[in-house]
């Protein structure tokens, strides 16, 4: 069973007073919600700070009702689909005009990007870490800035050269004049030349030696070359020789006019080296040298006089000269003073 309530505002109040009442109630909460819809804003464009009062919540509609218009390259932070709140801050960087040179290739860029670096990343530019890049990473971007890459690569450059090996000629006393031969082979060494190479966008700029140093050494090659002499005689035969020298010859006897001793002084016909003196054309002859020139003992070849041997000294007999004994006077007048050919024998 339904009681109707016995209580009743028209009891206490009259229906104009209900009507005023509600009136104000209303007013107020439209008063209250639309103070609560009015925002201010704080919008910075490229670091100028603009101040927007606005009842508009969407970052795309507060723009809107500024007339600030973003272009297809410009960055905005919140993004245009978000709402904000009374005391936020929306933050526009205008897109700028920037050249890039990489790698051979122009790139013109409108682009938002806060530095040379943040550039080079969105352009997925990767740096080797010799590269020059042509302003600073930390570069703020303006219109017109140019940004240039220069690729540098750096080689080393190994470069082999061969070493010419050495001849060395050694005398063969043992072997004719003509004859030769080769005792070692040579071998030719090895030099290593390492050169840094560095280029720029793939041009090559610097070359540098850093190290030159020999990896392999020369071996000589040796050459044994004969030295004795040939001599054919006008009688027959040959003499062999190891020396041949021009030299002035005179000629001697035993008489006291040449050597100042008679027949049974001390020493009478004998040579400095306790040799007799004799001529023998058909062997060998004994002969006064300078012993400096011609050590005594030396076996000889005399053009003209034959063989001797070199036995005896002279007070005269001074460097390139040889005095040569005869039995006679008559034959040291014949032979007199001349230049001959006197070969060393082997």
């Amino acid at each position: 069973m339904f009681i109707k309530p016995s209580f009743s505002l028209k009891k206490y109040f009259s229906t104009g007073l209900l009507t005023f009442c509600l009136g104000v109630l209303i007013c107020v909460s439209t008063f209250i919600s639309i103070g609560n819809m009015e925002k201010k804003i704080k919008v910075v464009i490229d670091g100028k700070e603009t101040n927007i009062t606005t009842y508009r919540s969407e970052v795309a509609s507060i723009l809107a009702g500024n007339d600030i218009v973003l272009g297809p390259k410009d960055k905005i932070e919140p993004s245009l689909k978000s709402t904000v709140i009374d005391g936020d801050l929306i933050s526009i960087t205008k897109a700028k005009s920037v050249q890039l040179l990489v790698d051979g290739e122009t790139r013109n860029l409108l682009t938002a990007e806060e530095d040379v670096a943040s550039v080079l990343a969105y352009q997925e530019v990767i740096l080797g870490k010799e590269d020059i890049v042509s302003l600073d990473l930390d570069q703020k971007i303006q219109n017109g800035l140019n940004i240039v890459i220069t690729r540098v690569n750096t080689v080393i450059d190994v470069q082999t050269e061969a070493i010419d090996y050495s001849t060395v000629v050694k005398k063969d006393y043992n072997a004719y004049e003509g004859t030769k031969s080769t005792v070692q082979q040579g071998q030719t060494g090895e030099r290593q030349i390492k050169t840094q190479v560095v280029y720029e966008d793939g041009k090559e700029v610097s070359r540098t030696v850093v190290s030159d140093s020999v990896v392999k050494q020369p071996v000589d090659e040796i050459v044994s070359v004969g030295t004795l002499g040939q001599l054919a005689l006008s009688r027959g035969g040959s003499i062999t020789y190891t020396n041949v020298m021009s030299m002035k010859a005179t000629s001697y006897t035993l008489s006291y006019s040449d050597t100042g001793k008679s027949p049974g002084d001390a020493g009478y016909g004998k040579t400095a080296s306790g040799r007799q003196v004799v001529r023998d054309p058909n062997g060998y002859s004994t002969i006064a040298v300078d012993p400096r020139v011609i050590p005594l003992g030396t076996k000889l070849y005399v053009e003209g006089y034959g063989y001797a041997i070199a036995a005896d000294t002279g007070g005269a007999i001074k460097g390139n000269i040889v005095d040569l004994y005869f039995d006679t006077k008559s034959e040291c007048y014949n032979f007199g003073v001349r230049t001959v050919k006197v070969y060393v024998l082997k």
